[in-house]
């Protein structure tokens, strides 16, 4: 079997089309995998290091730069020339494009060549660029039942869930006591997201120098873009709070964790839920449809997580919460089981039946 895989720009784009071809490399003996992304983003670093051959194309998101715009009309077109040739060469049975513009020429001439094709929405809202390939693909994965009214143009509708729940279940515990923590203290784990904020990081700052979080130790994750050491100086006491730019198996440290506080990126959340673990989710309010808010309205509304929105942070309300989600037991109880019925799903399994019934459609 062969198959074509294209996602980029982000991480939230890019480990789930690895989660697919995982399950996809455990079930077919005879799998043949090209990843398409882009020159310059993440994931040509990433995909090669996984031992997954790499085509890139050169293209860029449309922006209000009108020499830029018009220089990618044409970059497009090139791409749309070498996404035949790779097609054409490779003959796969699939193409799977799971988000990032670099998907828009790929699953476009998939279809012109009437191979099958599979996209998948990972956030509550579509991204521009999946609403619009979205028209052209065979079946539509979504992580969210949230998503489907933005999708009445395309030709079926796949419940899948988000493929980082099955990454979230194999999790195993991460020592944190190897990071200098109390192995009989609670544990916050705080993630800013992969590049950081910095409005976030001034708002949180008045909670860490309180004396709210004694009981308590705290580590605070605060992504690459953020000056790690300037931060810290503002930090008047330091007793119990590990501060890091990074954490490479962030569902280690989660799962070692008693409350997780973070943005509401789609694969995060459903890491969470996976973990089980009582969540205070602040939406990023600067992304695209602000789809962060949305995800996790979506899963307030079912009672699995708590959200706060950024601009009604201060450090009683956050204490507070804190408080709740770390000792009220029936509270932690109740939240654990409402996100039993999500641990229900197993979303890599439902992509690849769905891709295999597409794939049987056209014998």
């Amino acid at each position: 079997m062969n198959i074509i895989v294209s996602a980029g720009g982000s991480g939230g784009h890019i480990y789930p089309a690895l989660s697919i071809i995982e399950e996809f490399k455990k079930r077919e003996k005879n799998l043949q995998v090209l990843y398409i992304g882009t020159h310059n983003r993440m994931e040509k670093d990433i995909i090669p290091k996984k031992g997954i051959p790499y085509e890139y194309l050169e293209i860029y998101g449309f922006t209000k730069d009108i020499k830029r715009d018009i220089k990618n009309v044409f970059l497009i077109r090139k791409a749309l020339k070498k996404c035949m040739k790779i097609m054409k060469d490779f003959k796969p049975d699939v193409v799977i494009g799971v988000g990032g513009y670099v998907t828009y020429p790929v699953i476009k001439t998939a279809k012109k060549l009437k191979i099958k094709t599979f996209v998948h929405e990972q956030n509550s809202r579509p991204g521009k660029v999946n609403y619009l390939v979205s028209r052209y693909a065979d079946a539509v994965g979504v992580t969210f039942k949230s998503s489907i009214p933005y999708l009445k143009k395309s030709k079926k509708i796949v419940y899948t869930g988000h493929p980082a729940l099955n990454g979230a279940l194999k999790t195993i515990k991460y020592d944190k006591t190897k990071l200098g923590f109390n192995a009989s203290k609670k544990l916050v784990l705080y993630v800013a997201g992969s590049l950081g904020s910095s409005s976030l990081n001034d708002k949180m700052l008045a909670f860490l120098n309180s004396d709210f979080h004694k009981e308590y130790e705290i580590l605070y994750i605060t992504g690459s873009n953020v000056h790690i050491h300037e931060f810290e100086k503002k930090i008047i006491n330091k007793k119990g709070i590990k501060i890091i730019p990074y954490f490479e198996n962030l569902p280690s440290i989660m799962a070692s964790s008693d409350l997780v506080i973070s943005r509401a990126g789609a694969g995060t959340l459903f890491e969470i839920i996976g973990l089980e673990k009582p969540s205070i989710i602040i939406p990023s309010p600067n992304v695209a449809n602000n789809h962060q808010f949305f995800n996790a309205k979506e899963l307030e509304d079912k009672k699995i997580i708590e959200v706060l929105e950024e601009k009604e942070i201060t450090k009683e309300i956050l204490a507070e919460k804190i408080q709740t989600l770390l000792y009220k037991e029936d509270k932690i109880i109740s939240l654990k089981k409402n996100m039993v019925l999500y641990k229900q799903i197993n979303p890599t399994d439902t992509i690849y039946k769905t891709i295999k019934e597409l794939i049987g459609t056209s014998k």
